[in-house]
């Protein structure tokens, strides 16, 4: 056998397709850039986690609580969880990644949904699993092709509710009936990274069926409404056993000092979470409105952002990707999605949803 000449990763390794950003920059001589390309909070983040990152800034010699004690506390606190179930994170994808590493071997099955985030393929390949894609109905979640997915093989299921890129969500009863329909050695994880901003009754983010089995987990993030997507933030709640097994294959100090105490703070502000949501509410019922008077399809979403699906190859979404980002609008790109022809916006301040809609309006007159 031939020596290898280099250090060589893993087989399956290079066969991930590395995840690509938005992307946050005009070209120059762009006078104003609106970036809505990542689903920020356009209002930022609550004045109170600003202040808590000046207070830590004094004291940066020091590691942080590796257990995130008091961010996890503050998080029980307002959710109303037991500390104990809670897992702090960078990010929620970090939890992603902890539980693919956790539960996969080689040759395990992890299902996610075709139009689902693209983290979970990553993820389930870097553990060397097999992602297992399920199509989707009406750019939703469909629990009867989930279910039809399960083999014996299969140790996971994703399901992002709502879902990024497209905003749907599957109510809380289908979410109940897909667990039921699962074996009890699968895990049910539940990525619920936009549930602050969702206004429907039949839409619950998990707590109640993580508190009732020992199979499911629920993720969330403070990127989103919360505005803290620069220090990654993100929580999981799960069953003891679940905990036990990602606090053993964390890293040590896996949430850093800053992020602990602006996690604190923003948590426990209910009024700017609140502000957030009001100003989202707004501002996507009125994008969904505009857009589809210019005659654009948008998929219905309750998240803090809208598709944008194109009509033809005159006016298609590469087009007006860069007819939009000449102009200093950064849209998002989801090709990699499966939406070749479509774009993902933020919901933006007044000015950056205004000016949206204005430049798409004179680009589809072109």
């Amino acid at each position: 056998m031939t020596q290898p000449v280099r250090p060589e990763p893993k087989p399956g390794v290079m066969d991930i397709a590395a995840y690509v950003p938005g992307k946050s920059e005009a070209p120059a001589g762009v006078a104003k850039v609106f970036k809505l390309s990542s689903n920020e909070n356009p209002l930022g983040a609550s004045p109170k986690a600003v202040e808590a990152v000046r207070n830590v800034a004094a004291a940066l010699e020091f590691y942080p609580d590796g257990a995130a004690s008091r961010l996890r506390e503050a998080i029980g606190e307002v959710h109303g969880l037991n500390p104990a179930n809670l897992i702090c994170t960078n990010g929620s994808d970090e939890a992603l990644g902890l539980l693919a590493q956790a539960y996969l071997r080689p040759g395990d099955e992890a299902i996610f949904t075709e139009h689902g985030f693209l983290v979970y393929k990553i993820y389930i390949q870097a553990a060397s699993a097999v992602p297992v894609s399920v199509r989707e109905k009406d750019e939703t979640a469909d629990v009867d092709a989930i279910l039809a997915a399960v083999t014996e093989k299969t140790k996971i299921v994703f399901l992002a509710n709502p879902n990024n890129p497209t905003g749907t969500y599957v109510p809380f009863e289908e979410v109940r009936r897909l667990h039921a329909g699962l074996p009890k050695n699968v895990l049910l994880v539940l990525d619920a990274a936009y549930a602050e901003y969702v206004r429907r009754n039949d839409y619950e983010a998990g707590i109640e069926l993580v508190s009732s089995f020992e199979n499911v987990v629920m993720t969330r993030t403070f990127s989103k409404a919360h505005g803290l997507g620069g220090l990654r933030i993100g929580w999981l709640y799960g069953p003891a056993h679940v905990i036990a097994a990602l606090n053993r294959t964390r890293g040590p100090f896996n949430v850093n000092a800053a992020a602990i105490e602006a996690g604190v703070a923003a948590v426990r502000d209910r009024e700017h979470v609140a502000k957030s949501v009001e100003h989202n509410e707004q501002w996507l019922s009125w994008l969904t409105r505009e857009l589809t008077k210019l005659g654009l399809r948008v998929t219905p979403s309750i998240g803090n952002f809208v598709l944008i699906h194109f009509p033809d190859e005159r006016h298609s979404a590469a087009l007006a990707d860069d007819y939009l980002t000449a102009r200093g609008y950064i849209l998002r790109r989801v090709a990699g999605y499966g939406f070749p022809n479509a774009l993902r916006m933020t919901v933006g301040t007044e000015e950056a949803n205004r000016g949206v809609v204005a430049a798409l309006a004179d680009f589809l007159k072109d």
